[in-house]
């Protein structure tokens, strides 16, 4: 055998045991994510919140957002909305104040990007002497739940320090686009996050819903000026010995993009950050989490390494297919062999069928399932959009994503 062929024959062994151990470790975690119980509230309202809404041209969608805050079942006195109209050259500003939302006007040419309106806007509240006990994070297409500052107050006031609350999707059968980025966000929210919450380690922050401890901030510092800032932010945090907890009854509802190429343009963003972040955290999270034995540290670590929701099924599936398709008789038979062809049909069946069991366990619409027979094509796209992300990891520049739906709350509801 050529020194070629030992050295592809090493590079795919690690591979396949690697590609194996993860697919195996989100098996097993996810099984933590079936229980769930919806936590009573115990705390009455005490704590005031600041509502930090970035918005970069978004008059089509801010005012159902604002609309879906001032009906908070929560003591108006007890928080504020506060509305970062961010280089906007359209009718973001007046459609906010219309709504009730006291809007601050932010123009920079160079610092553009969400995390950079969150850190002027943070240095404002700061400055203007008003005390809050915390801040709250929404995207400007969201619509929050009622309930939202009651369950954020209520873990507050159990000590905990970093919530992010339930991510849902405000447009889930708009095109088939929307309806697979539904299903990967009900999955996981389930089986990802809830299951997490359920073994005590941190969950991921996903940039929208998020609640933090303004003594916290104050502390840390917001920091998070990339194009992911939410997971700098929690990595950080978890570095620190504070685990963001997850709030599976604290609603937001995201509107999600209705093309592929849209699509693929927002997470071939969320994946620069991710790498770029990776690049700064990883090892060191690693090897903390080995080190202490810590599993926490090193489940965050283990995520840096690669978003391991959306590319185990890409790469569990890849091994598969290459197990089944190289002739026994070829150099390859040495590397296809290393795990049976029955692990990979496992591994795979039971990563797919954990799919229709969040929907069910979610109890989500029953066109979802419908959903799920292109859900496999939507899932092999994140691989020429990791590698994409892989080359140009370098890029920091922001890329505003167009929000179009005004969809109302009580809309949502009936859909």
């Amino acid at each position: 055998m050529s020194l070629f062929s030992v050295f592809l024959n090493t590079l795919y062994a690690a591979m396949q045991l690697f590609t194996g151990a993860i697919g195996v470790y989100q098996i097993v975690l996810s099984l933590f994510g079936v229980w769930y119980r919806r936590k009573p509230l115990r705390h009455p309202p005490q704590k005031r919140f600041a509502v930090i809404i970035p918005a970069h041209n978004e008059e089509q969608v801010i005012g159902p957002l604002v609309d879906s805050l001032m009906a908070q079942e929560y003591p108006r006195d007890l928080y504020d909305v506060h509305v970062i109209a961010d280089n906007c050259t359209d009718h973001t500003r007046e459609v906010a104040l219309k709504h009730g939302a006291a809007v601050h006007v932010r123009n920079s040419e160079d610092k553009r990007g969400k995390g950079y309106a969150i850190e002027w806007m943070l240095e404002r509240l700061w400055k203007s002497g008003v005390r809050y006990d915390a801040i709250v994070m929404f995207d400007a297409d969201n619509l929050v739940a009622p309930d939202f500052l009651r369950i954020m107050n209520d873990r507050l006031c159990d000590g905990h320090k970093v919530i992010q609350g339930y991510l849902g999707v405000k447009n889930p059968f708009d095109t088939w686009v929307s309806v697979s980025m539904a299903i990967s966000y009900w999955y996981s929210n389930r089986m990802w996050q809830n299951a997490r919450q359920n073994l005590g380690l941190s969950c991921s922050l996903g940039g929208t819903g998020l609640c933090i401890d303004m003594a916290l901030l104050r502390e840390m510092g917001w920091g998070a000026t990339g194009l992911t800032e939410d997971l700098e932010f929690g990595v950080r945090c978890v570095e620190r010995g504070i685990y963001p907890i997850w709030a599976h009854d604290a609603k937001v509802y995201d509107e999600k993009p209705t093309t592929l190429m849209a699509s693929m343009r927002q997470r071939l963003r969320w994946m620069q950050g991710h790498f770029h972040c990776a690049g700064r955290h990883m090892i060191p999270l690693i090897k903390a989490g080995f080190a202490e034995r810590n599993l926490a540290k090193l489940d965050a670590g283990i995520y840096l390494f690669q978003p391991m929701r959306f590319l185990i099924l890409f790469l569990t599936s890849l091994m598969m297919l290459l197990q089944i398709s190289t002739p026994q008789t070829t150099w390859m038979s040495h590397v296809t062999s290393l795990l049976p062809t029955s692990f990979w049909v496992v591994v795979n069946v039971v990563l797919y069928l954990q799919m229709p069991l969040a929907l069910f366990l979610e109890r989500v619409n029953w066109r979802a399932y419908v959903g799920l027979i292109i859900l496999p094509f939507f899932l092999w796209t994140w691989g020429p959009v990791v590698l994409q992300a892989y080359f140009t990891k370098s890029n920091r520049k922001w890329a505003h994503t167009v929000h179009k739906r005004a969809i109302r709350l009580d809309q949502l509801r009936s859909r």
